[in-house]
């Protein structure tokens, strides 16, 4: 089975899990454990599956969708008049004002679903990543990022094209540069993940920052003007949070 094949057949995997017994599913399963470029896809595409999940039971339908569709259906059965009119239309618009919330349900949605993406990819480079980069612009945001006194949310003087230049560490984010400083502070490693806003416009750019906890690792994401930020730890999310 090769990678395609694979992401074919688990891009229908179910993020409850339900699908764990499946025999369907068993060798592309056995295949994102062994292959981490597969495992990595995998983990990101759960995790937006998972959020998008979550928002749409968000969705309630207006009250009396249920009876206003019948009476639709009924009014469609009978002869014409100009009675049936207000039932009928009174339907279509209970269906509009459905597809209309569920639309404006999910914008938000895909910017949620995309930041919650990044977050996956950040933890799980966290996880497995060989971290390291240079270069004199990198170190000076490393001290500053290891200082007790420095709020990494109250705005981090970032030149991105100048920290890729000198050696920072890269990586690629669906096809775009992501850069990663590492920094200890008070004996705990922590991982800075820097995307650049106009190259990932989708990502969530609201007020506050987010966090999550999976298995032994915490982060915290948050956006400027300029930058979205991911930071990621096994110091635990009280540590995280004392960061920001």
């Amino acid at each position: 089975m090769t990678n395609t094949e694979a992401k074919f057949l688990l891009g229908a995997y179910r993020a409850n899990c339900r699908d764990a017994g499946s025999a369907l599913f068993g060798e592309a399963l056995k295949q994102a454990k062994a292959d981490p470029a597969l495992g990595s896809w995998f983990a990101r595409a759960q995790a937006h599956d998972a959020a998008v999940a979550a928002r749409l039971q968000e969705i309630a339908p207006p009250a009396g969708l249920r009876e206003a569709i019948l009476a639709g259906a009924r009014a469609s059965r009978a002869p014409v008049s100009k009675r049936s009119f207000p039932t009928v239309w009174l339907a279509l618009a209970a269906s509009i004002a459905v597809l209309l919330t569920a639309t404006m349900a999910l914008w938000p949605n895909r910017a949620a679903a995309e930041t919650a993406r990044f977050t996956a990819f950040a933890i799980d480079d966290t996880a497995h990543g060989k971290h390291g980069g240079h270069g004199e612009a990198m170190g000076a945001l490393q001290l500053m990022l290891s200082q007790p006194t420095t709020h990494v949310s109250a705005g981090l003087p970032v030149d991105f094209a100048a920290l890729r230049a000198t050696g920072c560490r890269t990586l690629s984010f669906a096809g775009h540069d992501v850069l990663e400083v590492c920094f200890n502070r008070d004996g705990q490693w922590f991982h800075c993940y820097i995307a650049s806003r106009a190259d990932f416009p989708g990502l969530s750019a609201k007020a506050g920052a987010e966090f999550v906890q999976q298995a032994q690792l915490a982060s915290a994401s948050w956006s400027d003007a300029t930058y979205h930020f991911v930071v990621v730890s096994e110091a635990g999310l009280d540590a995280v949070k004392r960061l920001l």
